[in-house]
């Protein structure tokens, strides 16, 4: 029999920093020298305190900053490289967002809140809104398609929030926090979703998070303090890397 061939690598970070100005002169480092890796299919937790730098990085690969130094890698390209309308084509074909506030538009029924991502790209009206509805089903909301957000549980407005990400048929998940604003059992259904439909498409899968019982879900686990890696599964990643 044959070797089974190696994962191809979706994003790589490497030796990456990023320091904010405060003011005049005041240098602040959130991130000091951050190097790892996530495979196509990969399922990553990335966990820390308040002021690890957790939020700074998933700022870095989900493409939504530069890193100061150091190189941010989609399929082998650095960021730096790409101009700001191939970073937003970027985020809208192979990244999709779960934020800990949902961020859904309230004025927007949960179906026209999933469409929202597909507008920039090409099809019919009829066409974007039957994604949305499949997206909506395949989270257990096929029953609240016009409902607003105000209409909706903590955990349903989760549950449109991942349908969103999802609809775009992502290459890479990034959660930050996404039990953060639910209870134990409403955090834990998300949780349980999330991994399905990672398992079933194949979606990476990077969760953002401050909770160890969290963390322990994924197959690999990065530990940030103070903007460096200090521990998780190091077969993949350079601890304590400055």
């Amino acid at each position: 029999m044959s070797a089974t061939a190696p994962v191809p690598t979706l994003l790589e970070a490497i030796d990456v920093t990023r320091t904010y100005t405060l003011g005049r002169d005041v240098q602040v480092p959130a991130l000091r020298g951050v190097t790892f890796r996530v495979d196509h299919g990969d399922s990553v937790a990335i966990i820390g305190s308040s002021g690890s730098g957790k939020s700074t990085l998933l700022n870095l690969l989900g493409a939504l900053d530069r890193p100061t130094t150091g190189e941010v890698l989609y399929d082998g390209r650095d960021v730096q490289d790409r101009s700001d309308a191939e970073l937003a084509q970027l985020r809208n074909q192979r990244i999709g967002f779960v934020f800990q506030s949902f961020h859904l538009l309230p004025r927007l029924t949960a179906v026209d809140n999933v469409v929202l991502p597909l507008v920039y790209r090409p099809g019919s009206a009829r066409d974007r809104r039957e994604r949305a509805i499949a997206a909506l089903e395949s989270v257990g909301l096929g029953d609240r398609l016009d409902h607003r957000p105000t209409e909706l549980s903590g955990g349903q407005q989760q549950r449109v929030a991942m349908a969103r990400a999802l609809v775009t048929e992502p290459a890479l998940i990034l959660a930050d926090e996404p039990t953060g604003n639910l209870d134990t059992t409403t955090g834990d259904e998300i949780m349980s979703l999330l991994e399905q439909l990672h398992q079933e498409r194949g979606t990476a899968l990077v969760v953002i998070t401050h909770e160890a019982e969290i963390a322990e879900r994924a197959d690999r686990r990065i530990e940030l303090r103070d903007g460096v890696i200090v521990g998780g599964d190091l077969d993949m990643v350079e601890a304590g890397s400055t």
